[in-house]
């Protein structure tokens, strides 16, 4: 199977069969943290392709009520006021490429490590991003859900 690459969202990355590279990188081989880190994987995919469309209501579907949103630029959001702040039009984003590069599975947390390039604007203004970033997602009674999100910008 390819990596998607249509549109403007790319949760692919290295991973050329949707989670494969992810497990073999977790050294998780078994059947329950296969399907975790496909749930993962498609999560991740459909919070950045939401953001893409501007579809902030399924933005807000896949993450925890008490989501910390932090930016590259040190600030962090709360799930409210990040969700504002979109809807005002102050974050609009244009194309996201989100490569994984590995992701761990532990009890009923995940850790996403990847990538996230992105040109948007912000406050108006042009940017384009290039951050290695740290996901955290929780099971909350079977619904996997994002709490945090953390990038560092590359050098």
């Amino acid at each position: 199977m390819q990596p998607e690459t249509t549109g403007a969202i790319n949760t692919e990355g290295p991973l050329h069969e949707p989670g494969l590279a992810a497990r073999r990188s977790a050294g998780q081989c078994g059947r329950m943290s296969d399907a975790v880190v496909d749930v993962i994987t498609e999560l991740e995919r459909r919070r950045f392709a939401a953001m893409v469309a501007g579809d902030f209501d399924e933005f807000a579907a896949v993450c925890h009520p008490e989501l910390m949103y932090t930016h590259s630029t040190g600030a962090t959001d709360t799930l409210e006021s990040y969700l504002a702040k979109c809807r005002a039009g102050y974050y609009v984003y244009h194309l996201i490429d989100h490569p994984v590069e590995k992701i761990v599975v532990s009890g009923p947390t995940a850790l996403v490590l990847g990538q996230m390039h992105a040109d948007l604007n912000v406050g108006g203004v042009s940017k384009q991003l290039h951050n290695s970033s740290l996901a955290v997602w929780v099971d909350v009674d079977g619904t996997w859900q994002l709490i945090a999100y953390q990038p560092t910008p590359l050098p």
